[in-house]
């Protein structure tokens, strides 16, 4: 056995880059769709009203500097140039300084965005994003070996990530522990996938395996990470497997691809040659001496920091997804600490009557990826994610989660504006915006396979009621604004 040095792990980052920067690019492809209807100067949550009322030194973004709907369009299509260059190796070719330059740029646009995002960025996987696009910046350029230190804090990182997600699961839901939550979950889990009834539809017996074979990746296989090699290689291949089954199971966003990242970046580089034709070059160096002098730093400040993290993780209140500081370092993590037993969604509906009546046509709004038609199979989404949709699963749980954004959804609706509608995947009013709305609230389940052979439905509804009674649009619809965003 051996402990893996910076020469083993070249490939380790080479790997680690690209799947990093990859994400980069999905992450700042959704701003360029999606920030300006969502928080734009007429977004459901306007960023200079938030902006209005926040400071600096509470929210570290560019945008206190100045706001307009075109400055995020060039933080986005720059956010998108950078990632795409990373992502083809160009910066890592150059000096130390311009790999070190382009990863930080990221970070700090991407930071930016998220200080500002408000609900909508209130995802884990957005400060997950931003630590581990910090900790790349430090990483070194191609001719150099990579820092052995840096590589041990991206471990570190996948560790909080791994061990924080079993805990919350074993302190929260009992189901966890009687092994039974998966009977539940591909069904209610936020944006079911392609095969998530398949997986439903998988015995009991093989439901419990699945809890116990999380339960083994999650709280025992972590700690193997800092083991000498091939231990290490072999925990962080479980990862990766384990995160290759959640990827065929559903849509978490880049969550798992970039806990795939991770677990790469622990994998020694040997077992990598042997599948990717990249050789390391011959003479790689240890880098300069501020490079090497920003690395100790840089580590030092880690475990000072890590006290937030790990005394988070040792209290029995542990928080889930939660920054210690407005730069998003050093973070702790953990998801479905809890796990709805029965689904419920929201149906937004529309009518052009100019009264109600009993006779009265409803029209649905069809979104891009949480359920609504019965038929209509749950689509692939990630590693892209679909801001809106995901609220409205929470807004289904409990209409607390609404707020401001959801009014606004429903009168931008009722005003026909395009950008909102450009979130939508179907809108029934193409040519003029309804009279009135509503909300309903329905219960969904998968079908069985006997009522999937017979109808071809996907999924099974039952009106629960009405979660907003019908509002009436109360002016003429405004001129049609041109804006960009599509989802």
């Amino acid at each position: 056995m051996r402990w893996a040095t910076g020469a083993d792990l070249w490939l380790s980052r080479w790997v680690f880059e690209r799947f990093l920067a990859g994400t980069y690019l999905i992450a700042f492809v959704v701003v360029r769709n999606q920030f300006r209807p969502l928080l734009g100067e007429h977004g459901l949550l306007p960023v200079p009203q938030y902006l209005a009322r926040t400071r600096f030194r509470r929210s570290p973004s560019l945008f206190h500097w100045r706001y307009s709907d075109r400055l995020v369009g060039v933080v986005a299509w720059l956010g998108i140039g950078v990632a795409a260059a990373l992502l083809a190796g160009l910066p890592q070719a150059g000096p130390a300084g311009a790999s070190m330059v382009a990863w930080l740029v990221l970070w700090a646009l991407y930071l930016s965005v998220v200080n500002v995002g408000q609900t909508f960025y209130g995802f884990g996987w957005e400060s997950l994003l931003l630590e581990v696009g910090f900790l790349a910046a430090f990483l070194g350029n191609a001719a150099m070996r990579p820092p052995v230190a840096v590589m041990w804090l991206l471990r570190w990182v996948l560790f909080r990530l791994e061990f924080g997600a079993g805990l919350i699961k074993l302190r929260g839901d009992p189901c966890w522990r009687d092994l039974t939550c998966l009977q539940y979950h591909h069904e209610t889990q936020p944006m079911p996938n392609p095969l998530s009834w398949r997986f439903h539809r998988l015995p009991p017996w093989l439901h419990r395996i699945e809890v116990l074979a999380n339960h083994v990746a999650q709280l025992v296989v972590p700690w193997l990470l800092f083991a000498p090699e091939p231990v290490a290689t072999v925990a962080a291949v479980v990862v990766v497997v384990t995160q290759c089954w959640l990827v065929l199971s559903g849509n978490f966003s880049w969550l798992n691809l970039l806990t795939i990242a991770l677990g790469l970046a622990a994998v020694d580089g040997s077992l990598l040659a042997r599948l990717l034709p990249v050789d390391p070059p011959r003479a790689a160096g240890s880098g300069p001496a501020w490079h090497r002098a920003l690395v100790v730093a840089v580590a030092v400040g880690v475990v000072v920091m890590s006290w937030w993290p790990v005394r988070n993780m040792a209290l029995p209140g542990q928080v889930m997804n939660a920054s210690f500081n407005r730069l998003h370092l050093v973070n702790t993590y953990g998801a479905f600490g809890s796990i709805t037993r029965v689904r419920r969604e929201l149906v937004i509906e529309g009518t052009a009557a100019r009264a109600l009546t009993g006779d009265v046509a409803w029209r649905e709004y069809e979104h891009k990826g949480k359920p609504g038609d019965p038929r209509r199979r749950p689509p692939q989404v990630a590693p892209y994610h679909l801001r809106l949709d995901w609220l409205l699963w929470f807004v289904a749980l409990s209409p607390a989660y609404g707020g401001r954004w959801f009014d606004a959804l429903l009168a931008k609706l009722l005003e026909g504006d395009r950008a909102t509608l450009r979130l939508l995947r179907y809108n029934p009013f193409p040519d003029a915006p309804p009279n009135f709305l509503r909300v309903r609230l329905y219960r969904y389940r998968f079908t069985t396979r006997p009522e999937r052979k017979a109808t071809g439905a996907w999924w099974e509804r039952t009106l629960v009621g009405d979660l907003v009674p019908p509002v009436r649009r109360r002016s003429p619809p405004a001129a049609p604004r041109g804006s960009a965003g599509g989802a």
